[in-house]
């Protein structure tokens, strides 16, 4: 399924090895990792097209289904649950509804979601006829060529989900190496820096910043100190903090994002790290608040920009006065789905044979 600006395989739980180790074996395998073309298997050679989603019903009453992420590394033989995806969250909906996971009620289905990495929740309402996900529509995203049928997300009480706080340091601004930076956590582990600090404008293309070696040998140093004092321990091998970029807006919106993920530059920014970059925005003297420049929007509409377009967060927030009393009561954005192809994956026997070093 395309979820939002990425691709993965959707599984139910039970179609998968219930050792973690096996499943993941399995899940190499499926993708092809590790290889940079993944030529042996049916990842898209990007970290974007590399992803999984493992849906089974809820072990929680105030949801309807479990829904894990996992990031199949491309060119190493990880897969990490360390991070959320918002994007691959948005197909989550849809594959429950056709799978007889939640009973579809017709016009909009609302599809409760415990997202198992973090333990938060969201609400994807769906579009469905004659009882199953509509698929088709006219509403557009970013990032993703023509019209689908709308999937608004609406996230609840993210704040801190990974990181045990929405300001895991303590601070709003800390410092790495010289530069001012934010590190905060609304549903994505995030470390905001301004571009300017690394004498780029923030608007060159995702390829010509990850073609700056000085620069992302010093973002990544930024990132494994940040990572300790975010509470995630050594980031060396995981998936998170994402490191973002900041720039004034150049399309009319809010702030310009470049973002890693964390070693490759996104073609566009993730679901959650948009959430997280907006949440800083609104922070009295965290980096992002300047580009808010005094603006009353009531944070019903804000606009961040990214390489291949935008992404408009709606939030609902108490207290932005003032770090002291800020409450963030929930984010919303739009997404799109598809259906993509339903079928077999072949999997060679070995995978499913215990490895010796996992035992």
């Amino acid at each position: 399924m395309r979820g939002g600006t990425s691709k993965g395989l959707y599984f139910q739980a039970k179609d998968l090895p219930a050792d973690s180790a096996v499943r993941d074996q399995v899940l190499l395998a499926a993708m092809g990792s590790p290889d940079s073309r993944q030529i042996d298997g049916v990842g898209g050679a990007h970290p974007l097209t590399s992803k999984v989603a493992i849906i089974s019903p809820s072990s929680r009453e105030d949801a309807d289904v479990d829904y894990l992420f996992l990031q199949v590394v491309v060119d190493k033989a990880v897969v990490s649950d360390a991070q959320n995806c918002g994007n691959i969250l948005a197909g989550v909906g849809p594959f429950a509804i056709d799978e007889g996971l939640v009973t579809a009620v017709e016009g909009v289905t609302d599809v409760r979601i415990h997202m198992v990495n973090t333990g938060a929740l969201a609400v994807a309402q769906v579009q469905v006829k004659d009882g199953k996900s509509v698929y088709e529509g006219d509403a557009e995203i970013d990032g993703v060529p023509g019209g689908a049928a709308p999937v608004l997300i609406d996230f609840l009480d993210i704040a801190g989900s990974s990181c045990g706080a929405l300001l895991p340091t303590g601070n709003v601004t800390d410092i790495f190496d010289g530069i001012t930076v934010t590190c905060i956590d609304n549903g994505m582990p995030v470390v905001l820096m301004n571009a300017r600090d690394f004498a780029i404008t923030g608007n060159e293309p995702p390829e010509q910043i990850e073609a700056m070696a000085e620069l992302k040998s010093r973002v990544e140093a930024i990132r494994l100190q940040a990572g300790e004092k975010m509470h995630l321990g050594d980031v060396s091998s995981k998936t998170v903090p994402k490191m973002t970029l900041l720039s004034p807006a150049v399309k009319g919106g809010l702030v310009n994002t470049r973002s890693f993920i964390p070693h490759r530059v996104h073609d566009a920014i993730g679901v959650l790290a948009s959430v997280s970059v907006a949440t800083a925005c609104v922070i009295e003297g965290a980096v992002g608040n300047e580009y808010l420049g005094g603006q009353d929007t009531g944070f019903d509409a804000l606009q961040i920009e990214h390489p291949t377009g935008q992404f408009t967060v709606a939030m609902d927030v108490d207290g932005a006065e003032s770090v002291d009393t800020l409450n963030i009561r929930r984010a919303a954005l739009l997404r799109t789905a598809r259906l993509l192809m339903r079928g077999e994956v072949m999997i060679p026997d070995s995978a499913f044979t215990p490895n010796e070093v996992n035992e």
